[in-house]
């Protein structure tokens, strides 16, 4: 016996969800063994990934952390409040980032919010952690940059686009960590930005309408 209307519109919405499970389950995955690879080399070392070693921050001294993880906290809001502007700004202006958005959309344009958080803050912890807590200390910023800007690549005529936004990121999440020696703002503004723009890309279509033919009396083209 078939379903009723009512019964198949009462399921959709867990069929979507599971699929949606599948979708974030593997970043989260690779995200969760890059955490568990900085924590490794953390108890390897005897030092947090969160925090700079004494005399290693650029702006405040190491004891002081909870100014430190204050003064993170804000200027990581604030480079995120900055960039989550600009991305919208670019977006609108200019026909690359128009490009990149289009090439990013259909991998996230189905998800629900629920996925888009956990795929943010899952990145940003996983990202942050091993390239600023664990590679930025060990090779220095500029270094963690390239690599975080080169392993952010895709397919088409955008990918070095990408991996240079990508790039331009990774110097500042790193430059806010180095001067303040805390990992937190960089965590705070790395997942208020995921969020942000993964959500905007999911509901901002910027492809041009195709035309229709004798505007549209004759059916879509």
């Amino acid at each position: 016996m078939m379903p009723s209307a009512r019964t198949r519109r009462l399921l959709r919405p867990a069929a979507s969800s599971a699929v949606l499970d599948r979708l974030a389950a593997g970043p989260v995955l690779v995200y969760g063994a890059l955490s568990a690879v900085v924590i490794g080399a953390a108890i390897a070392r005897g030092h947090s990934p969160v925090t700079l070693g004494a005399a290693e921050a650029w702006l405040i001294p190491a004891e002081s952390p909870a100014l430190a993880h204050g003064v993170s906290v804000v200027a990581g809001a604030l480079l995120a409040a900055a960039t989550i502007s600009a991305t919208r700004h670019l977006v609108r202006r200019w026909s690359w980032a128009r490009a990149l958005h289009a090439n990013l959309r259909p991998a996230i344009r189905s998800a629900s919010d629920g996925t888009i958080v956990v795929l943010g803050v899952a990145s940003a912890i996983g990202e942050e952690l091993f390239f600023r807590g664990l590679l930025a200390t060990t090779f220095g910023l500029v270094a963690s940059s390239l690599v975080f800007g080169l392993l952010h690549q895709m397919r088409g005529r955008v990918r070095w686009v990408w991996a240079g936004w990508a790039t331009v990121m990774g110097f500042l999440f790193g430059g806010l960590f180095f001067a303040t020696g805390s990992l937190v703002g960089p965590l705070v503004a790395h997942a208020l930005i995921n969020i942000a723009n993964l959500r905007f890309l999911r509901d901002n279509d910027l492809e041009p309408p195709r035309p229709r033919r004798l505007g549209g009396l004759l059916g879509r083209a």
